[in-house]
């Protein structure tokens, strides 16, 4: 997926092809809001007006390289995954290992996801950081990759949810519910502040 040109994916996403789809969407989605604070910091580094927070902003882009690169991996990842549970739909259902290669292909498929959430709740914590001390002329780049993220947070949600609501095991499925329910308490909030903290400042 990630060799294709970004006219290729968007319309491989746009046909009735099983992949990708919104958990891939939503990983390029996160990997594109974690670059735009990445980008804030390259454009503070090196600034006098900055000099005291440089050795947090350089620590700030590192993590945030490394966060762009396991989001993009999870565009593959949640492909990878789609795929046998897409063909398991097709297997007759009076087929006696249907429920087995279901569980086990509905398991792999909301684990995608679930990795992006999280990976999205870490990128919304580095972009409250970004807007805090990242240089005033890229600040609104930062509002506007948490707001990427926090909509990349909400799509791998619903994934993950559209995978456990078909699972037989509801231990299983309700403790993976709780883990995104959670996460999407806490980070939520936190997303939608440093967005209104941001766009405020242009008010």
């Amino acid at each position: 997926m990630l060799d294709k040109s970004v006219t290729e994916f968007t319309e491989l996403l746009a046909s009735k092809a099983p992949v990708p789809g919104g958990g891939g969407a939503s990983a390029l989605v996160g990997a594109i809001g974690i670059a735009l604070g990445d980008m804030v910091g390259e454009l503070t580094v090196g600034k006098k007006k900055y000099a005291d927070v440089e050795e947090d902003v350089k620590a700030l882009m590192a993590k945030a390289q490394d966060l762009r690169v396991r989001l993009l991996a999870c565009v593959n990842k949640d492909a990878e995954a789609f795929e046998p549970l897409s063909r398991a739909y097709g297997i007759p259902k009076d087929d006696p290992s249907r429920d087995g290669i279901m569980e086990k292909c509905l398991r792999d498929a909301a684990a995608a996801p679930l990795e992006i959430l999280d990976l999205c709740c870490e990128v919304i914590e580095l972009q409250r950081e970004f807007a805090d001390k990242g240089s005033v002329l890229a600040v609104s780049d930062a509002a506007t990759g948490v707001v990427f993220c926090w909509s990349a947070m909400y799509g791998a949600a619903v994934n993950v949810k559209v995978n456990t609501k078909a699972m037989k095991d509801r231990a299983y499925a309700d403790k993976l519910n709780a883990h995104v329910d959670e996460q999407m308490a806490k980070y939520w909030p936190i997303a939608e502040k440093v967005y209104e903290d941001v766009y405020r400042r242009f008010c």
